[in-house]
């Protein structure tokens, strides 16, 4: 079950019940946590519970004959929880209740007697301000990468990418998202820890124990290895936007593979990207689920965000790349060219096509260039005009990978 988890708190029963209705009239909210009552000090065990159902969100109802205790509560909820918004739900006739509120820390405050369609609107401001706050925060640009189908070869390309960008353009850190980690295999490592490691301990994250859960692969690249058999991690808005303050303020480039993961933790993912690398080939079946998927995201306006990868490209005489990108509704940003041959070979040993030398690594380096370099002032990839300038700037010495086992 998806959604922004949403906790309840009011001292009357009967509000506890509207505000849960309110609740479930949204499509964005999720209720994991009501109590009637309101917590008494910062050892209160609802706080523990409102943190154990991995709240992101809490409405606190405001009586207005109890106007001081209910921003008691919400001075408490600031005080005593981390990544935690708070909207307030009182009288709009009472403007002391409102001015007391927005003092104490709530980041909305809704009529006490509106509908879910204000709540709603508060929910998607919410989340707006969370994407924004991740992709503008530190120094770190976010690109992450996802299968068109599966076996289209995102973790390749994303594996070799990252290499390149760490050789050639700065720190960089990978960040393994599929639901079976295969990137490790690519790398030739075997990590002691790794991302389930890091969300288990986001409560007491800092950079020194993420440095400690990372695995230091060739080049120095960083990796924050993915699970190494099917389990499904399902982390919160909240929790990402945790992790990812941390990684975007600790290096300069953060790659994510989502693999061929299509769920609500790859839409979340892809929403907190600045840039999203949508890998494929140019046959039916390929370009049919690219366009799927680009309309899968766009329903939060990530379609902007979007750029195809044609991996193991060859000309199709009479097909062009404007006939993709009207397929697809995507614009094509780089093409990679084929020889599974050596690919396979080189994941097969645990080694990268980027540390041999190749067309296919001077493609790659030539993509890590372009994302590294070519960023207009809104921090978006420019259109491929700039490709041949990406070559030229990319050092000739290596070559890339495809896929093995569906990656």
């Amino acid at each position: 079950m998806h959604g922004i988890a949403v906790a309840l708190l009011a001292e009357d029963r009967d509000r506890l019940v509207l505000l849960q209705h309110r609740v479930e009239g949204t499509t964005l909210g999720r209720t994991v946590f009501s109590h009637a009552g309101f917590p008494s000090g910062p050892t209160d065990p609802i706080l523990r519970q409102v943190q154990d159902q991995r709240s992101e969100v809490v409405l606190v109802d405001i009586e207005s004959n109890r106007l001081q205790r209910a921003i008691s509560v919400i001075e408490l909820l600031q005080a005593s929880t981390n990544d935690l918004a708070v909207f307030a739900v009182g009288e709009m006739s009472n403007p002391m209740s409102i001015v007391s509120a927005m003092r104490s820390g709530a980041s909305e405050y809704l009529d006490r007697n509106g509908d879910a369609e204000s709540l709603q609107e508060a929910l998607s401001r919410f989340a707006a301000s969370r994407s924004r706050a991740l992709t503008s925060s530190g120094r770190a640009r976010v690109f992450s990468f996802l299968n068109a189908k599966g076996g289209s070869g995102a973790t390749t390309i994303a594996v070799n990418t990252a290499l390149a960008l760490q050789e050639d353009h700065g720190a960089t850190v990978f960040v393994d998202f599929a639901t079976l980690g295969h990137a490790a295999l690519h790398l030739n490592v075997r990590p002691t820890f790794g991302l389930a490691d890091a969300l288990q301990n986001l409560h007491r994250m800092d950079t020194s124990l993420l440095d400690g859960f990372m695995t230091t692969c060739r080049r120095d690249l960083h990796l924050l290895a993915g699970v190494g058999q099917v389990a499904g991690l399902t982390p919160t808005g909240a929790e990402l936007a945790r992790l990812f303050d941390l990684l975007v303020s600790h290096y300069r480039y953060v790659i994510v593979d989502c693999s061929s993961r299509n769920d609500e933790t790859s839409h979340m993912l892809c929403d907190l990207s600045h840039q999203i690398m949508l890998v494929g080939q140019t046959d039916v079946v390929t370009l049919w689920s690219a366009s799927r998927i680009h309309a899968w995201l766009s329903e939060t306006g990530g379609q902007e965000k979007v750029r195809l990868v044609l991996n193991r490209y060859k000309r199709i005489p009479g097909f062009t790349e404007e006939d993709v990108e009207r397929a697809t509704n995507s614009k094509v940003l780089w093409k990679v060219p084929g020889h599974y041959p050596s690919v396979a070979a080189g994941i097969d040993r645990g080694e990268p096509i980027l540390c041999q030398d190749g067309e296919i690594s001077r493609s790659i380096r030539g993509l890590a260039a372009a994302l590294a370099g070519e960023q207009g002032d809104d921090g978006n990839v420019l259109a491929v005009e700039n490709k041949a300038t990406a070559r030229k700037k990319a050092p000739s010495r290596l070559s890339f990978s495809p896929l093995r086992a569906g990656q």
